[in-house]
């Protein structure tokens, strides 16, 4: 019996936090607008496309993003909101889809493997992102393939608010006209070993020696040749319980401002900390990972009592951090998580009123959920007065 040819749509919320604000503010549409930290000491997590053609870009300090685009409208992160929005796209995906991945917390792979007997693949996905946009007013973006890999490169290539069917066999066709940076493990470093090769674009990559590849960049250019064909094995998992939680930021420019890395690791703990609360979980481990401007990665973590609280979580990243960072260092990426995940907090102690903490952050989740995360922050990720 013949293998049914695998197709593979990746769905992506255009600027999904940006969207979200825009519903619960109308009078932002089609304006320059970032969300993320205070103008000065804070972080763009991400902005509108309005924004992006002056240069903003996510993890940019907002400091330079205000330089670059001095008229954009900064709004606060809403975590509730988006957490809401994303579980009301995730159960109309469910609700429709044989085999649905979701990777992030706006963006989803369905396998639609099997379907184009009983169906046109390419309308029934249109059909799809029809009634999340009807029902959610969020704009969404789709990439249609034979795998993960060309699907997620469509889905972009068809930003913002479109859609892209890559027919079988035409895979690298698509592809070789692109930058090479497209495709997957092609970071800053790497790209620059690619370009002093003469590889610019994907399809160059498929004219170069692969001898010479692998030479220069060990058994990942094998793979970066196979990627170049458009072949990718990876499959859709289905949900799975969480092992870890975690976030983290790649800065737009190296920052070695105590108080910035400071804010953004607070912010980002206080962000998994919610987010485990979401899950009804507890964290027993604590991470920290910091890359250096010579993209030199460092981690440290710890073991801590079963915990949902920002405080313990906030106070074990900032003591990671504190012994691991030497100061003065440039960073470039940040992030904290958490591991260790367990469904019973630690035996209460007769001293201690935990009882009375968990029922303070279920109050404080029920007001973020309802108005927004940013309604309620720790004050050190808010610009003090000069």
């Amino acid at each position: 019996m013949q293998t049914p040819k695998r197709y593979i749509a990746h769905f992506d919320l255009d600027s999904f936090f940006v969207s979200v604000e825009m519903l619960q503010d109308p009078s932002l549409l089609g304006k320059a607008v970032v969300v993320g930290g205070s103008r000065d000491r804070g972080v763009v997590t991400t902005c509108s496309y309005e924004a992006r053609k002056f240069g903003v870009r996510s993890a940019m300090p907002m400091r330079r993003a205000m330089e670059l685009c001095p008229h954009a409208i900064i709004v606060k992160s809403s975590y509730g909101l988006y957490s809401k929005y994303s579980a009301w796209v995730t159960n109309i995906i469910a609700a429709n889809a044989p085999l649905y991945e979701k990777a992030s917390i706006d963006e989803f792979y369905i396998d639609l493997t099997g379907m184009d007997t009983f169906f046109n693949l390419l309308e029934w996905t249109i059909r799809l992102r029809q009634t999340i946009m009807d029902e959610t007013g969020l704009p969404i973006s789709f990439g249609l393939a034979t795998n993960k890999l060309v699907a997620k490169i469509a889905t972009d290539e068809a930003k913002p608010n479109g859609y892209l069917f890559v027919t079988p066999g035409k895979e690298k066709e698509f592809l070789a006209p692109l930058p090479v940076e497209k495709l997957g493990g092609v970071g800053k470093k790497s790209h620059q070993t690619l370009l002093a090769l003469g590889i610019h674009t994907i399809g160059d990559i498929l004219h170069f020696d692969p001898v010479l590849l692998e030479r220069a960049l060990g058994k990942w250019g094998t793979q970066l040749i196979r990627q170049a064909n458009g072949k990718s094995d990876s499959v859709v998992s289905p949900h799975r319980e969480s092992k870890s939680i975690s976030a983290e930021n790649t800065f737009e420019e190296n920052t070695a401002d105590l108080d910035i890395l400071l804010a953004q690791l607070v912010g980002q703990a206080e962000r998994v900390a919610y987010e485990l609360r979401q899950e009804k979980k507890f964290a027993t481990c604590v991470a920290i990972k910091f890359r250096n401007a010579n993209f030199e990665t460092s981690t440290r973590q710890v073991t801590i009592p079963a915990t949902i609280a920002d405080s313990d979580i906030i106070k074990a990243a900032t003591d990671l951090f504190t012994k691991l960072y030497v100061p003065g260092t440039m960073v470039r990426l940040l992030g904290v998580r958490l591991a260790g995940l367990t469904d019973t907090g630690a035996q209460t102690n007769l001293f201690d009123n935990k009882t009375e903490q968990n029922a303070l952050y279920e109050a404080i989740d029920a007001v973020k959920n309802k108005f927004g995360k940013s309604v309620l922050r720790k004050a050190r990720t808010i610009k003090k007065p000069e």
